[in-house]
């Protein structure tokens, strides 16, 4: 209980500033790191330390790389082999050499050259998708290129957490090539480790976690995987981080990726925030005087290279200009990965505090000057290109003609498998969930894209992207599990049309009244197509046949449940013609 009202402070000064800033729209991370430096021990006011913080932030860059591993399984990674591949390795790359040959010519020793490149490397997908996100540019040219090269950053990052440890050792040059080949041997066994270990075990495992349909002992198992892979690496002289992003690639190949990933989210965001309070809490702004030049030289540095390196290589693929500066400019901001490595070099001594105080600030003054860049990288790409008209048509702002939409299905029972059935004769593309493991199994087996997961987890439906949906049909026995997804949808992308299965006119009323755009109550739509087709038996027309059911149905089923029903068809009757058979 001795550290309750420092975890208190820190937790209230946390939810203000957050709150602000998302008030604000500015990313998150920048709010996490205000509250470093407010709380740390370099600035005036209380001071927050509490040692086994700093434990849990370090299992946040752990479950960041465990749900960057999620979406980079190696089927995806083989998926992404041309372009983006060619343009994300190219641009670490020649980021990396460039910088780091620049701090090297200048006299710094190369293996702090090296790790300031590798920093200088780092975008910040968050900061580059909630601004895309927010200025409807996010299925853009320049904005899904922009968005897939910073992912991949992420995943070059890993052999960085590999070797920026080695580079500390202050020994000849012989004995650190050795170190680094032991390192990456370590690591190649830490894959093969994991990589069977997944294809053996993590699914079997998660398949009996699913039987038993609890979300607790699903969260469990999830947090044992990640941090199992984590300790595995780590016992092998690796980081935590590097295991956790081998086991989220290896559960990236199994039909739980989704469910998995909702399930970590609130795990990573909060320890994500504690890693970044951390970073903050290193920031001494009495220090910033003394080092402002170098900072804001560092800065001007990171955002120039990236500009002129991404844009030269998309210009290169054939891409139109203003697309390729556009994408320079949204990769230009610095990352909050390169943070991560920082941290990580000065732990390893292969920079000392003084230049992580530099490329620190550095970082962040590009994080802010490059959220104004994302800002307006419309006029400026109109500048840099020359252009003294608008964009042309179809081609910056234009959105890519976006893969055809799919339709989502919640639950694989009976109903969402003839559903997924009728789509799939149809051309329609679809992926399905439900919480049933044989379901799911069943479904893959039928060769549909079935899914395990709860359709009424908002964090899934956040995983997934609903919102790019050309449709949901929740078919879900549980009636809560179906209002909790409509109720969601409703709020977050009213735009996707919903329509639903429900049970009795109760349940069908109240999803309606939750946003579905329509709900069929099961066993009253029985009973109308038994109704329908005893009345084309007797040869009543099918046209009038249509016609009565699209009534009962635009009357809420009344003319058949209420009392006065009778009377309800009666009037139906005398608005159109008589019923009568037909010979």
């Amino acid at each position: 209980m001795e550290h309750l009202a420092q975890v208190l402070l820190l937790l209230g000064v946390a939810v203000a500033v957050v709150l602000v800033f998302q008030r604000l729209y500015i990313p998150t991370s920048l709010g996490y790191l205000l509250v470093g430096v407010i709380l740390g021990p370099h600035t005036a006011g209380p001071t927050v330390y509490v040692p086994e913080f700093e434990t849990l932030a370090e299992f946040g860059v752990v479950f960041l790389l465990f749900t960057i591993g999620l979406s980079f399984s190696l089927p995806q990674l083989h998926a992404l082999r041309h372009q983006v591949l060619g343009l994300g390795t190219g641009q670490v790359a020649l980021t990396m050499l460039s910088v780091g040959t620049a701090l090297w010519l200048a006299g710094l020793a190369a293996p702090a050259a090296f790790v300031i490149g590798a920093v200088f490397a780092q975008s910040s997908t968050t900061i580059i998708g909630s601004l895309l996100t927010e200025q409807g540019e996010e299925n853009s040219h320049h904005g899904r290129l922009g968005l897939a090269m910073s992912v991949f950053q992420d995943v070059t990052a890993v052999p960085l957490l590999v070797l920026i440890p080695v580079l500390g050792l202050s020994v000849a040059a012989d004995v650190l090539a050795g170190a680094l080949g032991w390192a990456l041997a370590k690591a190649v066994l830490a894959f093969a480790l994991v990589f069977f270990a997944g294809r053996w075990l993590l699914r079997p495992l998660f398949h009996l976690v699913a039987a038993r349909r609890s979300a607790e002992l699903f969260t469990l198992a999830v947090l044992l995987v990640a941090l199992l892979a984590a300790w595995t690496t780590s016992s092998l002289g690796l980081s935590l981080a590097f295991g956790g992003f081998l086991a989220g690639m290896m559960l990236g190949e199994t039909e739980f990726r989704h469910q998995v990933e909702s399930t970590i989210r609130p795990f990573r965001d909060v320890l994500l925030g504690l890693f970044f309070i951390g970073i903050g809490m290193r920031f001494d702004p009495l220090a910033i005087p003394p080092i402002w030049q170098w900072a804001l030289l560092g800065a001007l540095l990171i955002l120039t290279s990236k500009i002129l390196i991404v844009a030269a290589l998309v210009r290169r693929t054939g891409l139109d200009a203003q697309v390729a500066w556009r994408t320079g400019l949204l990769l230009a901001v610095g990352g909050e990965f390169g943070f991560a490595l920082i941290v990580i070099a000065l732990d390893a001594q292969a920079i000392d505090a003084p230049l992580g105080q530099i490329a620190m600030t550095s970082v962040l003054l590009s994080m802010v000057v490059g959220a104004l860049l994302i800002r307006f990288n419309r006029v400026i790409a109109t500048w840099l290109a020359g252009s003294a008209r608008g964009d042309a048509p179809g081609l910056p702002d234009a959105p890519l003609a976006l893969p055809e939409q799919q339709v989502v299905i919640g639950g694989y029972g009976r109903v969402g498998h003839t559903i997924a059935v009728l789509l799939k004769t149809s051309g329609v593309p679809f992926m399905a969930f439900d919480t049933d493991p044989k379901r799911v199994a069943q479904g893959r087996s039928d060769g549909h894209a079935v899914l395990y997961g709860d359709i009424g987890d908002p964090e899934l439906l956040v995983a997934i992207q609903v919102k790019r949906a050309s449709l949901v049909v929740i078919t879900v026995d549980q009636a809560t599990t179906a209002l909790r997804a409509v109720a969601f949808l409703r709020d977050t992308c009213p735009h996707v049309p919903v329509i639903a299965r429900a049970r009795d006119l109760e349940t069908s009323s109240r999803l309606i009244d939750a946003g579905a755009t329509h709900a069929y109550p099961e066993a009253i739509e029985a009973s109308l197509r038994l109704g329908a087709t005893a009345l084309r038996m007797l040869r009543v027309p099918v046209d009038d046949v249509d016609l009565m059911l699209q009534e009962v149905r635009d009357r809420d089923y009344r003319p058949v449940l209420e009392p006065e029903g009778d009377a309800s068809m009666s009037a139906m009757r005398d608005t159109h013609r008589p019923l009568e058979r037909t010979d």
